[in-house]
């Protein structure tokens, strides 16, 4: 586990020890950078911005980003392990999804970059001669990209792929629990020939960390930043003293919507893929589910059974992690009733030292209730029914959080009517967490700022520049 700074690997800090969520055991340590290395870093990738890297053409940039995802998929088990090992996460979802789409997230941005084009106007002056208008798309500069620890490889690659593309430099900064995978793509990088200080990877925490020294220094020009709100509005004080611009994919709390037509074996079956992937540690994870009346019953009796034959599924990331569910856990089986899990499971084996939850459906708690309102981020889904499809609306976007959302319907015309009306980023209908890169993600209230994907990304990671040529 090494840090990447101007072309060249450094080990230099305190080592933080890294713990297998699974059996709660140290198997490894990373360097938390000194303040130093993450002005050097910072240095590099200005440095880098005034070199080659500058004259480097898109059809140039494209090219490099393809050869990086080539490089991820000559190592795709090595990936696979390391992310298995950071978070705990089956290897079946770690194969299947993380890995893919890290090489699908440079893949889409070569390929985006290749097709993108500039605008151009003819303009009409009094002397009859007129001018020529373009823009032109320049970097934002030096962008700090910091991601967060439950799809470390995915999220980070999700925002330096177009960074790079866009013609950026980069500062990344992992989570601490997870660095495994950032340090493979590290040295993915240097086989892939970028040019040195154009990627650069630091470790370390949050406060008085690398983190804070980061997204606070003068010489970083952008932020990219996916986790907590409560971050969040921290990240944003530290660049409003530059003005900075920042993208931010934040909490969810998100709601499901099982409407009496639904094909409810299917509305089954995709709330238990949406609430229990990655035992809910996933922001797009729905953590409410309002059913309308008459099938509620039926809704819940067969959740609840699902939920307690679900097997394969992983840990929570850490011991304080676990530690935090399972307080709301404790709050709602006071207050409301617990239809499956609701506590840890014993495996009689080592695994009995890691930080598990089970997958846990609840019921009969008011809708101000902590399990309710706030993020769990956990295998914790709160069930509730409705009457009417106003009433579903208004439930569906209560609450501080506006991420996403899902509506299981045989109704077509009603799917096209509630949709739009969520307060959501994205909303699937008779599915989840079906995307196509090319469209905008991202969430509204404490759900984030920005949009991420296709041109969306492209556009924030770019400044565009007006060019007025008079004939």
């Amino acid at each position: 586990m090494r840090h990447y700074v101007g072309g060249g690997f450094d080990s230099s800090g305190v080592p933080l020890p890294l713990i297998d969520p699974t059996r709660g055991t140290v198997v490894g340590e990373a360097p938390s950078a000194p303040r130093e290395l993450v002005d050097r870093a910072v240095g590099a990738a200005q440095q880098a911005l005034r070199g080659p890297w500058a004259t480097w053409s898109p059809a140039d940039r494209a090219r490099l980003l393809h050869r990086i995802a080539d490089g991820i998929e000559r190592r795709f088990e090595e990936f696979v392990t390391a992310e298995c090992a950071d978070t705990g996460k089956p290897r079946e979802l770690a194969s299947t999804v993380d890995i893919p789409r890290a090489v699908a997230n440079f893949r889409s941005y070569a390929d985006l970059l290749s097709g993108r084009g500039e605008r151009s106007w003819h303009t009409a002056t009094p002397d009859g001669r007129g001018a020529l208008n373009y823009t032109v798309h320049k970097p934002l500069g030096v962008v700090a990209v910091i991601s967060p620890w439950n799809l470390p490889l995915l999220l980070l690659t999700w925002k330096v792929a177009p960074a790079l593309a866009a013609g950026n430099t980069v500062v990344a900064k992992p989570s601490e629990l997870t660095p495994g995978t950032a340090c493979l793509l590290a040295e993915v990088m240097a086989e892939a020939d970028v040019p040195a200080g154009v990627f650069n990877l630091v470790h370390g925490g949050g406060a008085d960390a690398a983190g804070q020294w980061l997204t606070e220094h003068p010489g970083v020009d952008a932020i990219a930043f996916t986790g907590e709100s409560r971050t969040g509005g921290t990240i944003m004080r530290a660049a409003a003293a530059r003005l900075a611009p920042v993208s931010f994919e934040l909490g969810g709390k998100n709601a499901g919507i099982v409407f009496a037509d639904a094909d409810l074996e299917q509305a089954v079956a995709g709330t238990l893929r949406s609430s229990f992937t990655h035992s809910g540690q996933v922001c797009l994870c729905t953590e409410r589910v309002y059913v309308e009346r008459p099938v509620f019953d039926a809704f819940t009796e067969a959740l609840a059974a699902g939920t307690r034959a679900l097997r394969g599924y992983g840990p929570m990331v850490s011991a304080a992690h676990r530690d935090k569910v399972l307080g709301y856990l404790d709050k709602a089986a006071a207050d409301g009733e617990v239809l499956a899990g609701g506590g840890t499971p014993r495996f009689s084996d080592d695994r009995d030292g890691g930080f598990w939850v089970e997958p846990t459906v609840l019921a009969g708690l008011p809708e101000d209730h902590p399990a309710v309102r706030e993020e769990i981020f956990g295998p914790v889904v709160h069930l509730a029914p409705f009457d009417t499809e106003e009433q579903a609306l208004a439930l569906a976007n209560a609450g501080p959080y506006g991420l996403a959302a899902t509506v299981w319907t045989g109704d077509v015309s009603r799917a096209h009517r509630v949709a739009p009306a969520l307060d959501v980023g994205i909303a699937w209908v008779n599915t989840w967490n079906l995307r196509d890169l090319r469209t905008p993600f991202g969430g509204v209230k404490a759900s984030g700022i920005g949009r991420e994907g296709g041109d969306h990304s492209l556009d924030f990671f770019s400044e565009p520049m007006n060019v007025c040529v008079k004939l």
